[in-house]
């Protein structure tokens, strides 16, 4: 086989290989949950939480080693023993019996995580630099290993317990992962080759790890952190969002999550692609600025509150005659005011009517009776304001698959930076890279949560990302700026000086 064919071959089995690395790394979110609700164990909700975290946090910290163990080995025999290494913990949390063996078993197939690191080493030694962004982004598309779990998995595990009725049957799910690691594994031997980057000039570890002390690097893992980090967290922080914004199921919740998590995945091949044709920075200024965007509009929470509105005064002093449907007469004087009947939205608008704006009913109450003596000024009907926002769920799906969409697209072009910078620490750097954006991914819902826990609400979740978005669009746009001002210094003094035509 030539070279360019053993260059898709090893494209095919990087991606593959990633895709069910990735459905192995977020397997607990499922598993866990599902024996929790079944009560086949009795977990607290930080040891839950623990529990999905834990493969993330193993995955994240160990993708700077296993990125330097690539670079110095090649990416084939590394991506091989990743694979097995995470079957083996895998396999035994079948057996596991107390919150220990998972935790334990946890951490061990956590390693599944690193693949990334692994996959995009290998992948940039087969492929010249112009075409960098295009297969690296087809690579990242394995993203969608985590669409396959939360869609797929639960349906499995219906299937192996049989409704519930044989709950033991769990203990074949991971059985069954493990199987599909070592079957994979035996696959991506076969049809892959060997090769490594040319490190011929790097000597020792410590220059290998000499990229981290450039800030370049800590900024990617920063736009990383927002790109793979918001998509590994909001794939675990959506189906509880939905449950509980919007009272839904959880397997409804998991259907309604899979519209962002698996365009999220899939998409990032376009990101490459866009990223090789427009180049990379174009591609984060579209991406960061949607993603600003689109997470300042879900801040708003859905609401159903009651106000104090513009009331109605005496115009003189006098003594209240009357009180009629809409009308208080005082002496001579009408005063008009409206009355609360048809403002209020009934339950059927609530909740059936699909309301994309906020919608604010005014009316009036009578605050005097007949006979009351008034002075001028004097409040005789106090207005009252009923403001109710629906969040549609649907508004906010389609908001969200957007935000899904742009960040499969930053994915790649994160990542399309990496070659053009550090095309003989590709592993080192796509490591710590990687390591902060899955770091991201452990650590924002426990943040979320915290934030929930402090203000009650759901969507301060988007006020974290909308600031995000935009530190990372400063930060890229001052880099920017200084590397322009660098490269032609003679410029700005040009522009100013012009004459104008």
């Amino acid at each position: 086989m030539d070279s360019s064919g053993k260059a898709i071959s090893v494209l095919t089995m990087n991606t593959l290989a990633f895709v069910v690395c990735f459905a192995c790394w977020m397997l607990n979110g499922v598993l866990v949950t599902f024996l929790v609700e079944q009560q086949v164990f009795h977990w607290s909700d930080s040891q839950i939480g623990w529990l999905i975290g834990i493969p993330v946090l193993t995955g994240a910290t160990l993708r700077l080693p296993v990125g330097v163990l690539t670079d110095k080995y090649g990416g084939r025999i590394i991506f091989a023993v990743v694979m097995l290494l995470s079957a083996i913990p895998m396999y035994l949390l079948s057996m596991a019996t107390e919150y220990s063996h998972f935790m334990l078993c946890s951490l061990g197939f956590g390693l599944a995580g690193t693949s990334f690191a692994v996959g995009v080493a290998y992948t940039s030694v087969w492929f010249p630099k112009e075409r960098q962004g295009t297969v690296l982004g087809i690579f990242g598309a394995g993203n969608a290993g985590a669409a396959i779990t939360s869609i797929f998995a639960p349906r499995l595990l219906r299937f192996l317990t049989d409704g519930g009725e044989q709950i033991e049957g769990w203990r074949n799910l991971p059985k069954i992962y493990a199987g599909v690691l070592v079957a994979i594994t035996v696959l991506f031997w076969m049809f892959t080759y060997s090769r490594k980057a040319d490190t011929s000039q790097v000597k020792g570890l410590a220059e290998r790890l000499s990229p981290l002390k450039h800030i370049r690097v800590w900024r990617f893992g920063l736009y990383y952190s927002l790109m793979f980090g918001g998509f590994v967290a909001l794939s675990q922080w959506l189906i509880p969002y939905y449950v509980s914004a919007y009272g839904m199921t959880i397997a409804t919740a998991g259907l309604m999550a899979s519209i962002f998590s698996l365009p999220s995945g899939v998409i990032r091949a376009l990101g490459g692609v866009l990223s090789d044709v427009w180049g990379p920075r174009r591609v984060m200024y579209l991406v960061l600025s949607s993603c600003a965007v689109c997470c300042a509009l879900l801040i708003v929470p859905r609401m159903d509150i009651m106000s104090p509105g513009k009331g109605v005064m005496a115009k003189r002093a006098g003594t209240v005659t009357a009180i009629h449907a809409g009308e208080i007469i005082v002496d001579n004087i009408v005063h008009p005011f409206k009355t609360s009947e048809g403002q209020t939205l009934s339950d059927d608008e609530k909740n059936s009517s699909m309301l994309i704006l906020p919608k604010a009913r005014m009316w009036q109450k009578p605050t005097v009776n007949v006979g009351d003596q008034v002075t001028k000024g004097q409040l005789l009907a106090k207005g009252e304001t009923h403001i109710y926002f629906q969040a549609n769920v649907w508004v906010f799906t389609f908001l969200l698959f957007v935000v899904g969409f742009m960040m499969g697209i930053g994915n790649a072009a994160v990542f399309r930076h990496i070659p053009d910078y550090f095309p003989r620490e590709v592993g080192v750097v796509g490591g710590i890279v990687g390591a902060l954006g899955a770091l991201g991914g452990f650590f924002w819902p426990i943040f979320f949560g915290y934030m929930l826990a402090w203000t009650g609400l759901w969507t301060m979740c988007w006020v974290f990302f909308t600031i995000l978005s935009i530190v990372c669009l400063w930060w890229m746009h001052k880099v920017i700026q200084r590397m322009l001002r660098e490269a032609a210094p003679a410029l700005r003094v040009n522009i100013e000086n012009a004459e104008p035509r």
